[in-house]
Parts: C-alpha cells; structure tokens; sequence
C-alpha cells in the first residue's frame, strides 16, 4: 500500500503542507492538545486500510506476547517497603495485553507504511509544537500492534518518558475496552501523589474523561502527564490498536529492560 491508499488525502491533506484543511486540523489539534491534553483525528485512515492492518494483527496472534502482570501506574511491578502501603507507588493492579512489536510485521505492513510516512511523521511534528520528529530505530518499538481479548485490559498508567502518545484505533471492541484519561494528574515539577492516589482508587471520577475512539481514528495525548487506561474488554472481537513511537532525536532506540519486559522472554533471550 501506498500512504494515499491509507490515508483519506481527500478529508485529510497530510502530504500537502500548505493546504488550508491541513492547516485547520494542525491548528485545531494544537488548541485541543493544549487545552485538554488530548487531540483526535476522526477517519484518518481508510477502511480497506484497517481492514489490512485487522488482517495483519489477526494473523500473528500466535506470535504474540500475553503482558499479563499486576503493576502500579508507574510501570513497576516492584512494591517499595521504605513507603506506605496506600502510597500510589504500592497501589498495584492488573494488566492484560497482546504485544505484536514492529520486527514481527511484515516489510510491507500497512502499520510500517503509515509510520515511516513523512506526511504522518511531519504533522504529528507539526501538532505536538517541539521541533521536528525522528523515526524510532529500535527494533521492537517503532509500530506495534496491541491486541485485547475478553478480559484484557490496561490498567491505570502513565507513560513513562515520552512527551506525547499517538495511538490508532483499529478495531473496536464488542463491549467495554474504553479509553479513560484523567488528565494532567501531574507536572514535570510536581507528581502531586494526592490526585494520583484518589483516582486510582476511584474517588476521583470527576478527573476522568472518556475519549471516543472510532476506527481509523487517530489519538494524541501527553500520557506522561495524564494518567490513562483501558477498560476490561468484552465479547468476541479483538480490540486492535497501533502504537507508534516518535523522537525528537535521530538514533534513539529504546531501553532494552523496558523491552523485555513489554515484548517477553525472545527479547531477554537476543540480549544474552
């Protein structure tokens, strides 16, 4: 496929820098990342498109990695002993999701196609306000696809160092698998453990807002700053979503502890 075969160039001009619906959608991105943290970019991809991806992601389920774990919203599945035990660092709950990761996608994945596209790589630039973007040379971290079955589910969570998250939706689920933020739940100065704590202890739904996913439909939020999770999936459709890593540098390749965790026991097993 070609990126015009997967992107709706007719609603969404990405590979035109100068068109005026580009620079509406860059324009009106900017406001809604500013304002809310989060911005969508309903229908982005074409149907026949996501109907490629649905097939890919389908096809490799075999292949996948089940991250099945209890873990606080840091990341960790460490408890600390030096804090207490209701102390947001100690609060652990349960994360169920199927990680295909970018070496397992075919050359010519349509999900691989969208990523390393200029026309995404530049608006996204272009939206996020930080300098230009680079491609993620890791091996396993570029483009993956993360897959849910009934049951699964991401906890509450945030990401860890990027500045940004940029998620497509494929495939929805029959039931549940709702993406809830409760955004800016901490700063870079401060990480307002207070907050953090009552929300995931659920006395603090006022925080929370439910972001719409549609399939085809682009998501950038600063999952560094907001906490976010995924409610339990339901039914008999798999939830499928593309997640995709940027840098603001060129050459950046992920941690490999991080790595062996999220991909499992092959990626721990190419290390030694």
């Amino acid at each position: 496929m070609l990126i015009t075969d997967i992107i709706d160039t007719e609603r969404y001009p990405l590979h035109l820098p100068d068109h005026p619906l580009r620079t509406r959608l860059i324009d009106g991105c900017r406001s809604a990342l500013r304002n809310n943290l989060y911005c969508s970019i309903p229908g982005l991809v074409r149907p026949q498109a996501l109907a490629a991806m649905a097939q890919e992601a389908k096809a490799l389920q075999s292949m996948a990695y089940h991250n099945n774990s209890l873990r606080n919203c840091y990341l960790h599945q460490k408890r600390d002993a030096a804090l207490a035990e209701d102390h947001p660092r100690n609060l652990q709950d349960r994360s169920s999701t199927r990680m295909l990761a970018y070496d397992q996608l075919s050359a010519d994945s349509p999900l691989k196609v969208f990523y390393h596209a200029s026309a995404v790589r530049d608006t996204v630039a272009d939206i996020v306000g930080e300098g230009p973007l680079f491609d993620n040379v890791d091996p396993y971290q570029p483009a993956n696809y993360v897959c849910y079955r009934e049951g699964d589910e991401s906890s509450w969570h945030f990401d860890a160092d990027n500045s940004f998250t940029m998620t497509l939706m494929i495939q929805s689920a029959d039931l549940g698998g709702i993406f809830e933020m409760s955004p800016n739940s901490r700063t870079d100065q401060d990480e307002n453990y207070g907050q953090v704590g009552a929300v995931l202890r659920g006395e603090r739904e006022d925080s929370v807002v439910r972001v719409g996913r549609e399939p085809g439909e682009l998501c950038i939020f600063r999952g560094c700053h907001s906490l976010h999770r995924v409610t339990p999936v339901k039914g008999d459709t798999l939830r499928i979503m593309g997640v995709f890593v940027y840098e603001f540098q060129p050459g950046v390749a992920g941690d490999p502890d991080v790595n062996a965790t999220i991909y499992g026991p092959r990626v721990s097993s190419a290390r030694s």
